[in-house]
C-alpha cells in the first residue's frame, strides 16, 4: 500500500502508529533500584537463578538473561554463558544478579569473588559490568552502591 494522502484519516492514522512504535518504552537502568523493579519476579524463586540484563550504551535494557538455575543455596555459572549474551546482544554493558531464596543479603564470599572476576573479564572484552545485585523477596544488595564494583 502507498503512503494515504497528506490530511486523510488514513494518513493521520498511519501516521499516529508510525510515531508511537518509536516512542516505545525501553526500560533504562539508572539506579540499582531500577534493575530490582525488573527482576523482582526472581526474588521468590526457591532455586537460585543467575540473571544477566543485557544494556547499549544509553544503560537501556536489551534483554534479560537467565543465565544459570541451581539449587536453594548455589548455582553453578562461567563468565562464558554471561559474556556469550552481552556479545549476540551487542551489549556495551552487562548487569548481573542472583537471589538469595534464604532472605539473606550479605555477599557470600564467592558472591564477592566471582564479582570480581567477572569485572576484570568484562575489562578484557570491552563490556561494563555496571552492578551485581542479590534479590530478597523485601530488598535487595548492591554491590555498587556498596562500593564493592
Amino acid at each position: 500500500m502507498e503512503h494515504p494522502g497528506e490530511y486523510s484519516p488514513e494518513s493521520l492514522a498511519y501516521e499516529y502508529i508510525k510515531r508511537n512504535r518509536t516512542k516505545e518504552k525501553i526500560p533504562c537502568i539508572r539506579f540499582p533500584v531500577d534493575a530490582y523493579t525488573i527482576l523482582k519476579r526472581y526474588s521468590t524463586r526457591k532455586q537460585e537463578h543467575f540473571l544477566a540484563i543485557t544494556l547499549n550504551t544509553a544503560y537501556a535494557v536489551i534483554k534479560t538473561h537467565v543465565i544459570s538455575k541451581g539449587i536453594v543455596d548455589k548455582t553453578i555459572i562461567h563468565a562464558r554463558e554471561i559474556f556469550r549474551a552481552a556479545i549476540k546482544d551487542n551489549a556495551t554493558a552487562v548487569l548481573l544478579a542472583h537471589n538469595h531464596p534464604s532472605g539473606k543479603l550479605d555477599p557470600s564470599h564467592e558472591d564477592r569473588v566471582i564479582t570480581q572476576n567477572l569485572k576484570g573479564t568484562g575489562k578484557l572484552l570491552g563490556i561494563h559490568v555496571l552492578d551485581h545485585i542479590i534479590l530478597t523477596k523485601d530488598s535487595y544488595y548492591s554491590f555498587l552502591e556498596d562500593g564493592e564494583l
